[in-house]
């Protein structure tokens, strides 16, 4: 890859933050997105734009092709076997929630388990809460490590004969663990249970096959994979579509509308009520094209590369804790500078330049294992480079002279 080339292709990154050249470095948060997502969004209002799936016009059927080929995109770009496993959403959060309130409420009872791990987002934790207050479920929580991993032995003594659903994030927003959802999946049908997974952080940068980890539900954003933010993907087995019922009710998601009942489409018509997002899908399907070009095998490795260097060079400055496993892991470190908020330092930081996350990453439960309230996050993507890195250390040396002068 010619790293110089791409940065090109993201114009929000020729600019200059506080008389510093941007280094972005919070794409576990949001991507930037490239010029071809930009255009194809842009194309879509100036030159087709009109609602899908109910005009018989010329500019409504331009539309509905467009949105309908970025679900065969999505189905593509994770190895579903049919476009129709695909519901589009607003986001990952929306995607588990459609899950636990659609499918989970309706299969679980008082005694039942939901079995999670103590690093999930909020989003893949609060649903779970709700639907067990809701059900009378149980959560169990499989034990984090020191490390920030899963010892198969507490995940086969968490998975039971009254485990019903499994949700697992794929890599650790903040950790940056990779699970090993695919032998998870395994074991959770063994048992009875279904396999839901959180995909935000890995569909973005590493070859994703859902056929192949054989999980019952796989979510993801798209706006952390270079598409705009409001749209998603929740991809489901048909067998578990078809057991889920929509949790959005209108337009076009019908079949037949009585005074006193309604049925519904087929899968996945029926979870997408109302006008969709439109512009969403369309500039998601450009960022798969986008991704696909470059090559999901290639984004991997580099974010590897990164993110090893990354925690070399950080490992070696005094002061600064590393969390997290050493490898593998995804596209990210997480880190705090002793006796300083990560808010400070992630101000500092913003002088020089460097746009990092602070605070507890929607995972607060994570924050008190390790022991922490929050913490600093540099997260890394194709536009990234190791300049980008060595950035990055100038600027906590910065940030540690600062504040040893003002603790002083």
């Amino acid at each position: 890859m010619d790293l110089s080339l791409i940065a090109r292709d993201f114009p929000i990154l020729s600019q200059t933050v506080n008389g510093k050249r941007l280094v972005y470095l919070d794409s576990a948060a949001t991507s930037q997105k490239p010029d071809r997502v930009l255009d194809a969004v842009s194309r879509y209002y100036r030159e087709y734009n009109a609602n899908v799936h109910r005009g018989v016009h010329t500019l409504a059927g331009k539309a509905t092709d467009a949105y309908e080929s970025a679900r065969v995109k999505a189905a593509g770009f994770i190895h579903a076997p049919s476009e129709d496993n695909i519901v589009f959403t607003r986001g990952t959060t929306e995607g588990l929630n459609m899950v636990a309130f659609g499918y989970a409420r309706r299969k679980l009872r008082p005694g039942d388990e939901i079995v999670l791990t103590p690093m999930e987002h909020h989003s893949n934790l609060i649903p779970w809460q709700q639907a067990a207050l809701a059900t009378g479920a149980t959560l169990r929580y499989i034990p984090l490590q020191k490390d920030g991993t899963l010892l198969w032995e507490d995940i086969e003594q968490a998975i039971g004969d009254r485990t019903r659903v499994v949700a697992m994030t794929h890599v650790s927003n903040v950790l940056g663990t990779v699970n090993p959802v695919k032998r998870v999946a395994q074991l959770a049908h063994e048992r009875g249970a279904v396999m839901v997974v959180d995909g935000a952080q890995a569909a973005p940068h590493m070859p994703v096959d859902v056929a192949d980890l054989d999980c019952d539900f796989y979510a993801f954003s798209g706006h952390k994979m270079m598409a705009p933010t409001g749209i998603g993907v929740l991809y489901g087995k048909r067998a578990a579509l078809l057991e889920m019922e929509p949790v959005h009710f209108g337009g076009e998601m019908i079949d037949v509308v009585e005074l006193f009942s309604a049925t519904w489409k087929d899968i996945p018509a029926r979870f997408e009520g109302g006008t969709p997002i439109i512009a969403g899908a369309i500039g998601l399907a450009a960022a798969i094209d986008y991704l696909d070009d470059i090559g999901m095998e290639a984004i991997r490795r580099h974010g590897a590369a990164l993110t090893d260097y990354a925690m070399e060079r950080l490992g070696k400055m005094p002061g600064i804790t590393l969390y997290g496993p050493s490898a593998p892991r995804g596209a990210l470190v997480t880190f705090n500078l002793d006796g300083v908020h990560p808010h400070d330092v992630a101000t500092v930081l913003d002088a020089e330049g460097v746009a990092i996350r602070a605070g507890h990453h929607c995972a607060q439960p994570l924050m008190r294992e390790l022991g922490a309230q929050s913490t600093a996050r540099a997260s890394f993507y194709v536009y990234n480079s190791e300049q980008d890195v060595d950035v990055l250390v100038g600027a906590l040396e910065t940030a540690k002279e600062f504040f040893s002068h003002a603790i002083g």
